[in-house]
């Protein structure tokens, strides 16, 4: 289903999805209504699913991880059910995805060392269900973002 938000909840949107700490009185100020009004549209994207989750990013290379590490892997699709639930319950797998392509999932992961990265990628590979595996390793991340493309918010805004 798709939800049709107005002007007031793209700023909404978008201000929370470049600070989720923004409060509802500096939101407020932004559009001219109150901040229980705020509130209330915050509640209603929420029920509507429009916001799932306002979360914390945490930095996992300050924590003494290594940059993420993001496995395809193409499996047979008559044991991809099974496969995709033990890859989930896997303690390095931080996302999970079933994708169109030759590699149809594709996992992230999140390893202390290159050195466990190999052991776990070996692990991985035995799999039941997996026949082929590819890794790429992070150098950098050049982009990250969690607001809408601006093209949207400017035909909204």
């Amino acid at each position: 289903m798709i939800v049709s938000l107005d002007k007031i909840d793209y700023q909404i949107v978008k201000r929370l999805s470049e600070d989720g700490r923004t409060s509802y009185r500096a939101i407020a100020k932004e559009t001219d209504l109150t901040d229980v009004a705020i509130k209330k549209r915050v509640d209603s994207l929420k029920r509507k699913g429009v916001i799932s989750s306002i979360n914390a990013e945490i930095n996992l290379e300050v924590l003494g991880f290594e940059k993420p590490v993001f496995v395809q892997i193409r499996s047979d699709m008559s044991k991809n059910k099974d496969l995709i639930k033990r890859i989930e319950s896997l303690d390095y797998v931080t996302e999970l995805y079933h994708v169109l392509g030759e590699y149809n999932l594709l996992a992230k992961l999140v390893l202390p060392d290159l050195s466990s990265a190999e052991e776990f990628i070996n692990r991985l590979g035995s799999l039941d269900g997996v026949l082929d595996i590819k890794t790429l390793v992070v150098l950098r991340r050049t982009k990250k973002t969690n607001s809408l493309p601006a093209s949207v918010l400017q035909k909204k805004l």
